[in-house]
């Protein structure tokens, strides 16, 4: 089928992301967009989002597009230090231009540290706004390591897509 298909042209479409960051010391903490207080932070090339890495790669995923490290490659000293939500915002412009627009997004952070629970609705809320979609089309999820794994930071993310 082509994506000319009257028939399938308004079928929504699923995107899956995965990210995954070592933790470094003196590194800043960032999840979502938002700064979380932490001893160690993602290592990456940009700022390490690994939560909106995932995202923008479900979203890409999502249009057919290429992947993250495609599309802002970590050999571009342009995205040296970048703030990871400019990534998530060309995703969504990539969508719009292909007529599709995200319905809602799943999201799951895994990590001993930080704890997630006590800033989940304001990072909810801070995810909603950057995809332009009400708090309760938005899912965010905290799981630890239970002390397996406590170096890596892990962010997976499921996005529902359809026409605009």
């Amino acid at each position: 089928m082509t994506t000319s298909d009257p028939v399938n042209s308004d079928a929504p479409r699923v995107g899956l992301g995965w990210d995954r960051h070592r933790l470094e010391a003196g590194r800043p903490c960032m999840l979502g967009g938002l700064r979380f207080e932490c001893d160690r932070g993602p290592a990456g090339h940009s700022d390490g989002d690994a939560l909106l890495h995932a995202l923008c790669d479900a979203l890409l995923g999502a249009a057919g597009l290429d992947d993250l490290g495609t599309m802002f490659p970590d050999t571009d000293p342009l995205w040296r230090d970048a703030p990871s939500r400019v990534f998530v915002e060309a995703a969504t412009a990539a969508l719009q231009t292909r007529g599709l627009r995200v319905l809602s997004a799943d999201l799951v952070v895994v990590c001993d540290a930080p704890r997630l629970s006590p800033r989940r609705a304001e990072l909810r809320d801070a995810l909603a706004i950057l995809l332009d979609l009400p708090a309760d089309r938005v899912n965010v999820k905290g799981k630890t390591t239970e002390g397996r794994d406590p170096d890596w930071l892990e962010a997976q993310a499921v996005v529902l897509v359809g026409p605009a």
